[in-house]
């Protein structure tokens, strides 16, 4: 059984509680947040402790979910990490890379797992996808959603960095060049964002992020060599479509016929994503293995994002 305390009330320490409650091989052991109303409400749904201090925790739990503004990440988790604790940090891993490679640095010097909190490549389509894919040569992403004034960030380190992680592992190969531009519409930082990207191996992609919309979109378009695979990350959904071009004789001489082919594959794992991601770091924690989303990966996918800030903001 593996005890976990949650760092932090809000919106997405709430729904890891939720999550927590219902997996069989954990315990929440407490709730810490420095708001006590906000707190105490959470530990009593959680049925836990409440406690103001994180560092509290290291007395009485083997891991840590971290929900705490990603400005303060390092402040609150590389203690933790030193104090012997296994640490899931919500994304993005921090706001700038100091604070990200302080907690990259202090999980390896105490041998404790760091899993980063993209919660997208646990999405059943995306899993799905990392599967199909084997001659890649471009990839659309495309991220929408509306306005939300709790969001203090910018659009790239609040949305794009889903799909900027995505790409990365999809592709498997560094990048070496990046071009982007971005608008803001509904505050005083980027609303909108379009990154073009090339990758060593040739491939290149597209990322869209918005929250300028009206509809929420989260769409991944795969052009391969012998198809083209669509991922839906909000319908759980994967089409793969392929052409086939032929040309046949007829009475009334050669016609061209072109055949259009759509697969629907079995997706073989089903569920909430965050539920998912939850499942595989307690794995990780009882079995001492590295997480799919690691330090390492959250850190090279905040790097490519002030990367593509700076760019887009100067546009």
């Amino acid at each position: 059984m593996t005890r976990i305390a949650v760092i932090g009330a809000g919106i997405m320490g709430t729904n890891h509680v939720r999550v927590l409650r219902s997996l069989s091989d954990c315990k929440i052991v407490g709730v810490v947040d420095t708001d006590p109303a906000r707190g105490q409400a959470l530990a009593t749904v959680a049925r836990s402790p409440y406690l103001t201090d994180p560092a509290d925790v290291a007395q009485i739990a083997d891991a840590a979910i971290l929900a705490v503004p990603s400005e303060r990440h390092a402040a609150v988790g590389v203690p933790l990490l030193a104090a012997g604790l296994d640490l899931l940090v919500e994304k993005p891993i921090a706001t700038d890379l100091a604070d990200a490679t302080a907690l990259v640095a202090a999980a390896e010097r105490a041998d404790r797992i760091l899993m980063i909190g993209h919660v997208e490549r646990y999405n059943p389509a995306a899993l799905e996808l990392s599967r199909l894919i084997s001659e890649p040569i471009h990839l659309e992403m495309t991220r929408v959603g509306p306005f939300s004034s709790r969001v203090s960030v910018d659009v790239v380190l609040d949305l794009m960095i889903h799909d900027l992680d995505l790409v990365l592992s999809l592709v498997g190969a560094p990048v070496t060049a990046v071009q982007a531009m971005g608008r803001r519409v509904r505050s005083d930082a980027l609303d909108i964002a379009t990154a073009l990207l090339r990758f060593e191996n040739g491939v290149t992609a597209t990322v869209t992020a918005s929250r300028a919309g009206q509809t929420k979109v989260r769409q991944i378009e795969l052009t391969q060599r012998e198809n083209c695979i669509v991922a839906d990350l909000i319908r759980q959904d994967v089409t793969v479509n392929r052409v086939d071009h032929n040309e046949i004789l007829s009475d009334g001489g050669m016609r061209y016929r072109q055949t259009g082919h759509v697969e629907i594959p079995f997706l073989e794992n089903r569920g909430e994503p965050l539920a998912l991601e939850l499942e595989h770091f307690v794995e990780c924690v009882s079995r001492r293995t590295r997480p799919r989303t690691d330090g390492a990966q959250g850190l090279a996918a905040l790097e490519l994002a002030l990367r593509i800030r700076e760019l887009a903001t100067a546009t």
